[in-house]
């Protein structure tokens, strides 16, 4: 049976978009984004694509490093893996980046290298949800598709004073459904969308004491009437992240080091890593891997812990910087492991290195 879910005081909904457009409209010179001075499709679609659990401020260098090497659709398209890959790191979550190259090869071959204006042929592109298809709809397209995310389930859970538990899609959906009947077509459609994002990310902030006197719905929010703003919106406890120990290990031969590159699926999948193992591994621990695959170590150096955390797991870091004898480490064929040795340019320069593993960059040397 499907939850019926009550979204309150919705006749205030045209007051709030109302306000919106020429709040944003006044202060948007206040947040230069360089997407928004050229909202083309593709770039509406790339800045969408980064922005999704990412700061405005840190996308910034990585979507116009992005542009200038694949300025096109069809340049994403025919990109070199390694190269999407390296145009990329840092910026986590790298099935992004795969399913933007997938639905740019879709583009380029069904659609003339157009992204297309439809909402449903949006939603069929790999990577591309409602949120992001309205998003794109409404600022390349002007359609009139609100584009409901965190920011907007904040705003209008603490403006409605709905007490809704923002972690069920059923509650994400209810607010997309009371917000479309009101939206306009045209630029104001993207305004609005932007104005939420925006008015989420610098003023109805999470987890702390909002910026109400300068909101531009400070006199039509309901739980700022109600002294409700830091009880709400309602969100069920995220789930406990996994703890996972790692030893990584930095194999120096020479004037190059081992990377390792992962499998094609599953957790950073086809990205490149420093040998790695499960567990907090001893000196003696190191020592019998490395016996046990055919190396030696001339020295071994103990490296600072670290943590990495990803949405699910967390992974607590201990670290070895191994110096290998001059007569092993070269051939990974003898070794019977995939290594491939690289000079610590190449690395910097080629290969992509998610950034659990960049911790230990600065003791390769």
């Amino acid at each position: 049976m499907r939850q019926k879910i009550n979204i309150p005081h919705q006749e205030i909904i045209p007051a709030i978009l109302q306000e919106l457009p020429g709040w944003y409209r006044q202060q948007a010179g206040d947040r230069e984004l360089p997407w928004r001075t050229s909202p083309t499709p593709y770039h509406t679609w790339l800045s969408e694509i980064m922005l999704q659990q990412t700061r405005a401020t840190a996308v910034i260098p990585y979507y116009e490093r992005f542009l200038e090497a694949l300025p096109t659709i069809e340049a994403l398209a025919h990109a070199d893996d390694e190269r999407l890959m390296k145009l990329w790191q840092g910026l986590g979550y790298y099935s992004r980046a795969r399913n933007l190259k997938k639905a740019a090869i879709i583009i380029t071959e069904d659609y003339d290298g157009k992204l297309p204006d439809d909402f449903n042929t949006l939603l069929k592109l790999p990577g591309i949800g409602r949120y992001t298809a309205s998003a794109i709809g409404s600022i390349a397209f002007g359609q009139p598709w609100p584009a409901v995310d965190g920011n907007v389930l904040r705003v209008l859970s603490r403006t409605l004073a709905s007490s809704a538990d923002i972690a069920i899609p059923a509650v994400k959906t209810a607010m997309e459904q009371a917000l479309a009947p009101h939206y306009p077509e045209g630029q104001t459609a993207g305004d609005l969308n932007q104005a939420f994002m925006d008015l989420g990310a610098t003023i109805c902030l999470p987890n702390s004491a909002p910026h109400c006197v300068r909101c531009p719905l400070e006199k039509i929010c309901l739980a700022h009437a109600e002294g409700l703003e830091q009880e709400l919106p309602h969100k069920n406890s995220a789930k406990t992240r996994r703890l996972e120990k790692r030893t990584v290990l930095l194999l120096i031969q020479g004037n190059t080091i081992a990377l390792h590159k992962r499998p094609d699926r599953g957790l950073l999948a086809g990205l490149w890593e420093f040998p790695n193992c499960t567990g907090k591994l001893s000196k003696n621990d190191v020592q019998e891997w490395l016996a046990s695959h055919g190396l030696s170590a001339s020295r071994l150096r103990t490296l600072p812990a670290a943590k990495h955390i990803f949405s699910h797991i967390e992974w607590q870091l201990s670290g070895w910087r191994v110096e290998l004898e001059p007569t092993t480490g070269l051939s990974a064929a003898e070794t019977n492991l995939p290594f491939t040795w690289v000079t610590p340019e190449e690395m910097t320069e080629t290969f992509s290195l998610p950034s659990a593993f960049q911790y230990y960059f600065p003791y390769i040397s």
